[in-house]
This record gives C-alpha cells, sequence and structure tokens, in this order.
C-alpha cells in the first residue's frame, strides 16, 4: 500500500531526508518514530500530498504522491498534531463539509458521518460547536474526520495526545479494528502505546531509516538495519537473579560460569547475560544451589522498544 524509494527532501542547503525508502503492506499498523527534527513531520506530509519530494519517489495506494496526488488524498486520511477545526463549525456541519470535499457520495453521506460519529465517541457532541469542544473532544473530531472518506492508508501524528485514559484505550481498540484491513502509520512521542498497538516499528533519525523494528507481545523480536540483512536484535539473553548470599562471591562465581557475564548488579538482584544461541539457565541455577545460596528470583528481561530506540537515536 505504501512504497517509499529513495525519498529525499531538501531545504535549501539542509536535506532534512537523506534517501530513505521502506514499504509497507495491507493490514499493517507502524509505529513512525523519531527524535524531534528526525524527517518524520516530512515524510508524513509527503506521503499526504501537503509537500512534494526533492527527489525519489513514493507510491500510496496505487498512486504516485507527485503525479497523481489528487488520487491519493482521495485514499489517505490524515490527522495532523495540530488538527485544522473550523471553531464556528457544528461537528456534524464540519464532519459533511469535510466528507464533501473528500468526494464521498451524496448518498453516502449520512452513513459514514454516523459512523465516524460513532466509532469516535461523538454522539453526545454531534451537534455542539467545535470551539466548545475540550481538547480530548476536539481530537475526537480530528480523527473522525480522518477517516470520514473510508480511506485505505491511515496516517496518525499523536493520535492519543490529549485524552484521558479511558479514552485513549478506546481510540487503541479502534485504531487495532481499522487496521484489519487498511495501512495505518501511527507517529506518536508515548513509545508505550507503540508496543500496545503496532507490530513493527519504523525509526528515523537524521533524516535517515535506523531501523525497521518488529516487535512481539510488546517487546523487541528482530531489527533490520538494511534492505538486505535481518538479524536478532537481541544477541544476547538476559537474565535478572535475585540471590542471598556473599555478594563478591557470588558475582566473581557467575563470572566464572562459561558464557555468562555478569552486567549489572543492584542490591541482591545481579543482571547476567549469554548468548542468544545457547541456553546456561540450568546452569547457572545448579551452581546458585551447590554453592548453598537462596536464587528468589530468576526472570528474563525482554528488549523494550525505548531501548532500542535509545540505542538507535543517540
Amino acid at each position: 500500500m505504501i512504497e517509499v524509494e529513495n525519498l529525499t527532501k531538501n531545504y535549501g542547503p539542509f536535506t532534512a531526508l537523506k534517501g530513505i525508502s521502506f514499504h509497507i503492506g495491507r493490514g499493517e499498523i507502524i509505529g513512525f518514530l523519531g527524535p524531534n527534527g528526525a524527517g518524520k513531520t516530512t515524510t508524513m506530509r509527503i506521503l499526504t500530498c501537503f509537500m512534494p519530494p526533492s527527489s525519489g519517489q513514493a507510491i500510496v495506494a496505487g498512486h504516485d504522491v507527485f503525479f497523481d496526488s489528487l488520487a491519493v488524498r482521495k485514499r489517505v486520511g490524515y490527522l495532523p498534531e495540530n488538527v485544522p477545526l473550523y471553531p464556528e463549525m457544528t461537528v456534524h456541519g464540519y464532519l459533511k463539509y469535510v466528507a464533501k470535499i473528500k468526494g464521498t457520495p451524496q448518498k453516502e453521506l449520512k452513513i459514514r458521518i454516523d459512523y465516524v460519529v460513532n466509532a469516535c465517541g461523538l454522539e453526545d457532541r454531534r451537534h455542539q460547536i467545535i470551539g466548545q469542544l475540550s481538547k480530548g473532544f476536539r481530537q475526537r473530531v480530528g480523527l473522525a474526520q480522518s477517516l470520514i472518506h473510508d480511506p485505505d492508508v491511515i496516517i496518525l501524528d499523536e493520535p492519543t495526545s490529549g485524552l484521558d485514559p479511558r479514552q485513549v484505550i478506546e481510540i487503541r481498540e479502534l485504531i487495532k479494528e481499522l487496521g484489519k484491513d487498511r495501512t495505518i502509520i501511527l507517529s506518536t512521542h508515548i513509545l508505550a502505546e507503540v508496543s500496545l498497538t503496532c507490530e513493527r516499528v519504523i525509526i528515523i533519525n537524521e533524516g535517515e531509516i535506523a531501523g525497521d523494528i518488529r516487535l512481539s507481545n510488546g517487546g523487541v523480536s528482530s531489527i533490520e538495519r538494511d534492505s538486505s540483512t535481518q538479524t536478532s536484535f537481541n544477541n544476547a539473553n538476559v537474565l535478572d537473579l535475585e540471590i542471598q548470599g556473599n555478594a563478591m562471591e557470588i558475582e566473581s562465581t557467575l563470572a566464572e560460569i562459561p558464557r555468562v557475564d555478569v552486567i549489572d548488579i543492584r542490591d541482591s538482584i545481579y543482571r547476567v547475560s549469554y548468548p542468544a544461541d545457547t541456553d546456561s539457565r540450568s546452569e547457572i541455577s545448579s551452581t546458585i544451589i551447590a554453592k548453598g545460596w537462596q536464587l528468589l528470583e530468576m526472570r528474563t528481561v525482554e528488549t523494550t522498544i525505548e531501548e532500542v530506540f535509545l540505542r538507535l537515536t543517540t
């Protein structure tokens, strides 16, 4: 649904995008992450035809963003970080206006408006003036306008901004439901939300793709650093061991176990690592027992998206 090849964007002498490439298929919900100034907003503006690229190609829903921008706009729903609402209009009036601009047939207007009003929890605010709404409800109106024309591709920039915890959960479930047969790009600074919503994350840094990451059960399973090589992100398994005994003796004994490294000690918790292609848990536990120490807990430490983000952007 989205094919980006060698996309660049120059602002005078400054290069915001340095030949980035990525592909996203139908039914994928992608987290699009990066520090401020990394090129996220520029990429989203190009994909939504708000600005042209300097070079390269971007195909969205089968249409080129440069040569066929009108067709792209009809197939894409976009929620920018600062939603362009009309404060003097009612919610219903605004959604009807946007639907007409997007080319929604007259006979489908009521159906589409009813759907997005219900999906975004705006039933009780349908006839209220937008300027009188709270930030959270204005955000819901912005999300509703991005869905009003039943787009194939949805690009969301900070969709849960200003929402309370219950609303965040509702929007998260809506995004998951929409993503079953659509392509969704989710850009947010809330990394925990990405882990709960996405199975893949693209990280951009300084105008380049820093990593294409697969998530599993909220943790990182693999990372692709270029188009040809995909490897396990973790080259080591990591365990937290809570052990009662003499700290210096425990540390030296653990370090003597073949292929096991002690990487951190906090109080009675020892963090150790060993190669990903081995399983040293049995040897570790038997060594502890043989020494007469108490092993209170052995816990696998999962690599989080937060850790990967920091490693790839600093």
